[in-house]
């Protein structure tokens, strides 16, 4: 894992972690293609999450000076790509991740630890072991 020195990628992991996006991972992909220097890949739920995430993502960097270059994927909410020059935004329905793998597809891409990832993944981590086993909640 490498750490960031672009700023901006703080900036837009915190608006993907705005609407409880899963399974955020950066991919230093600058070495690989001149298509962007990052890929930001992350999950929702539903359909309705994954254009819930998109839209708030757009929403929230719009309102701090940043507008994407184009936002592919919108109104399906399977596949969401967002262009934002250097960092490309990929916002996938979790079966639909599965089946296209960019991690896989991008294994030679180093993965980037942010401060904004770590503080998110530890938060995670701390909200999953303070309740109840997932397989109990709503038991009882």
């Amino acid at each position: 894992m490498s750490d960031t020195k672009d700023p901006r990628l703080n900036l837009v992991l915190t608006a993907v972690m705005g609407k409880k996006a899963l399974d955020i991972i950066v991919l230093d992909v600058s070495g690989l293609t001149s298509l962007a220097d990052s890929f930001i890949i992350c999950s929702g739920r539903s359909n309705r999450q994954v254009t819930a995430i998109a839209d708030y993502i757009r929403t929230d960097l719009k309102q701090q000076g940043v507008a994407p270059l184009s936002v592919e994927g919108l109104q399906e909410g399977h596949w969401v790509l967002m262009d934002y020059g250097d960092i490309v935004i990929h916002v996938f329905y979790d079966d639909v991740r599965r089946f296209y793998d960019l991690e896989g597809l991008w294994s030679d891409a180093p993965r980037i630890r942010t401060r904004a990832l770590d503080d998110w993944n530890h938060r995670q981590i701390r909200r999953f072991f303070s309740g109840p086993p997932q397989f109990l909640a709503g038991c009882g």
